[in-house]
Order: C-alpha cells, then structure tokens, then sequence
C-alpha cells in the first residue's frame, strides 16, 4: 500500500477517536440504553407526559450515534481493506474510493456535531423584518423569505407561515416563518442579523442602484419540556383586525393576536390563522421562544448585550452582503465566506454559508475568544 493511501487510514483512526472522547460516545450510548430500556417497561405509556419527554430526549441522542456508528462500522471496513492491500496492490483503487466517501461523510459528521446546544434539535421560528428604504426593503424581504423557504425544501424540511404583513405596492414588511424539522434551529441559529442587498431598483425608473436591509432573527420552538414562567400580570395582550389573506372573516373580526411581554418591551403576534384562538396559541408559543432566547444569550456570555449580533437594521451592521449590481458576490461578513454565484443563494444554497458559520463557532468555543461586536464594513471591503 502506498504511503499516502497509508496515511489517509491513520488519518481517518484519528479523527473517529478525537470525535469519539470528544463528544463523549460511550456515555451517550449508556444514555441512549437507559432510555430504551425505560421505554420497554410495561407501565412507559402510564404517564404520556414523562413518556414522551423520554421519546424527546432519545431523538438527538440516535440523531448523533447513528451516523457515527455507521463511520465507525466503515472505518473497521476500510482496516480490513488496507491489510488487504498488502497482499494486493489492485484494491488501492477500491481503498482509496472507500476512503473518500467516509472523508465526507466524516466531514458531515463533524459538522453535524457542532450543533450540540440545549436547543439545537428543535424546530426553529425565523422571523424577517423589513429595513428602512420602503418597497425596495420590503421586496428584499420576501426575496429572502422565498430564500428560506427554498432552502427548507431542499434539505428535506416542512415550513409554515405563521405571520406575514404584506406590503401594498410589493413584498413583505415581516413574515415569521415556522421551520419544522431535526436541527432545524442549529442549522439557522447563523442566519440572525441584517442582510443587505445591492441591485438596480425594478421599482425605480431612473435605474439606480440602491442599497436595501432586513433583520432577520431566528428562534427555537420551545416544547413542553422547557418551562418558561410568565407572570399574568407580566403580559398585555391585544387584538386587531388581520387583514390581508383569509378572506371577509379576517377582516371583519378581530382574529389577530398580540402579546407583550412588558418587562421586557418583547412583543410577539399572529394574524395567519382565522381563529383568534388559534393566533393566541400561535402568538403565546413565539413569544415563549423569544424570551428562552434572550436568557440563552445572558447565560452564554458570547455578546456584550442583547441581540448584539443581529445589530440595527440600517447602514454598516450587516452580516451577510448581497451584490447583484455591478457585479455578484453574497459575502458573509463574519466568516468571510463568499461565493460570486449570488441568484443560487438567493435560490436557498447556504448551506456553505451556515457551514462557515458553525466552524467559526466551534473554533471560538474551543479557543475560548470572547465574542466581539461586528465591525462596520463599507463597500470597499467586499
């Protein structure tokens, strides 16, 4: 066997027991028994609550192991293969295509790990808020509602709207977006801030070029297992007319709900549904997922203050730059990844982009670098 064949081998070795310590395998497998063993009492279904706490807490544990069992079982295969190789120098070809898909599919892996925070597995509520700047923002806003929703269906994830207020002229002034599937929140966690888009106007008939913002924040849904109190007398909540699509129910009554949470001036609505009923459920869950998220961020102690990353909706706090004129380029400020291939991720291809962005957070973790507040970047810099 030639020598780099042999040192991509140990190499593999390698990174499989790095993963293995670090994520601490053997416990999580402990774990996964104890609650598999629990789940085949007689009595587990005796108490639907705990039992499906249970079920919760299994899901990111087979979430992690499987895929790892199943490099650890290929890794095995390819030792096997590599003794071989000895003997027979034509397998080399067959080792060195073995080789490959376990690369990437540790690579995934590893990535895959880094979403290991308390809330990572969740489904996740991503909410867009046009900048200033009129219909220009507003298109740019449900230019990147159509973003997300593009790249949830290319990645095998169901999405609702929960909340959209439309624009007259064109687009959105905000739209929450309920994003249904495993990681969900991990995978968008990167995706708070303001994004900014450079174009020539469609809505300006001198063609100009114009610079366009919009916030977008991103929060996980908070199942029955995460108590968040609030005090009745903590809140105030209103009513209104939703308007927009539903049809004359809509209109005619006041189905849309409000909450605000007055500590904290935090406020959190839905119009989508015709069931006022439904709008409060739906309004009481966001509210509920916006409030768990500002305690992680004062807990974590990876900002200065609260939605310090996301910054203002406005000139020079941006994390991600969209160029469309006079050339392209989408550049995420914080990793510096970029890509010249802007209309496909306007189409939903971030993947790379939330990749960057979770490499980043674990090299800070693992080096321990307190966050620091984005700097301002002007045109020159992209």
């Amino acid at each position: 066997m030639n020598s780099e064949l042999k040192r991509r081998v140990e190499n593999l070795t390698i990174r499989l027991t790095q993963l293995r310590d670090s994520l601490d395998i053997a416990g999580k497998k402990t774990q996964r028994q104890t609650l598999t063993d629990l789940m085949g009492t007689p009595d587990f279904w005796n108490n639907q609550e705990k039992a499906q706490q249970t079920i919760n807490a299994l899901k990111p544990l087979n979430g992690l192991l499987k895929p790892y069992e199943e490099i650890e079982v290929a890794n095995l295969d390819i030792g096997a293969l590599a003794e071989l190789c000895a003997e027979e120098v034509s397998l080399e070809v067959d080792l060195a295509a073995e080789l490959d898909k376990a690369d990437n599919n540790l690579a995934e892996f590893e990535l895959r790990s880094m979403l290991n925070g308390p809330q990572d597995a969740s489904n996740a509520y991503l909410r867009i808020q046009a900048g200033g700047g009129g219909t220009e923002a507003c298109d740019w806003a449900q230019m990147l509602l159509r973003m997300y929703s593009r790249w949830a269906e290319r990645n095998g994830y169901k999405t609702e709207i929960v909340d959209e207020l439309r624009n007259e002229e064109a687009g959105i002034r905000n739209a929450t977006l309920h994003i249904l599937g495993d990681f969900a929140y991990g995978n968008l966690q990167s995706e708070a801030g303001v994004h900014r888009l450079v174009r020539i106007s469609p809505f300006d008939s001198n063609a100009k070029r114009h610079t366009s913002f919009a916030a977008v924040d991103v929060m996980p849904e908070i199942d029955g297992n995460i108590h968040i109190e609030i005090h009745s007398d903590d809140l105030e909540r209103q009513t209104f007319r939703s308007g927009g699509p539903g049809g004359q129910h809509q209109n005619k009554t006041e189905s849309g709900v409000r909450y605000i949470h007055l500590p904290t001036g935090i406020a959190a609505e839905s119009r989508s549904e015709r069931s006022q009923h439904k709008n409060d459920d739906l309004a009481m869950k966001l509210l509920k997922a916006k409030l768990y998220r500002i305690e992680e961020q004062k807990r974590k102690a990876e900002v200065e203050k609260l939605y310090d990353e996301k910054g203002e909706v406005a000139w020079g706090y941006q994390i991600r730059n969209y160029v469309l004129q006079p050339y392209t380029l989408a550049k995420d400020v914080r990793t510096e990844h970029h890509t010249a291939q802007v209309f496909e991720v306007l189409d939903g291809a971030i993947t790379a982009f939330i990749q960057a962005f979770l490499r980043l957070k674990a090299e800070r973790v693992n080096k321990k670098q307190p966050h620091r507040p984005l700097p301002k970047i002007n045109d020159d810099d992209l």
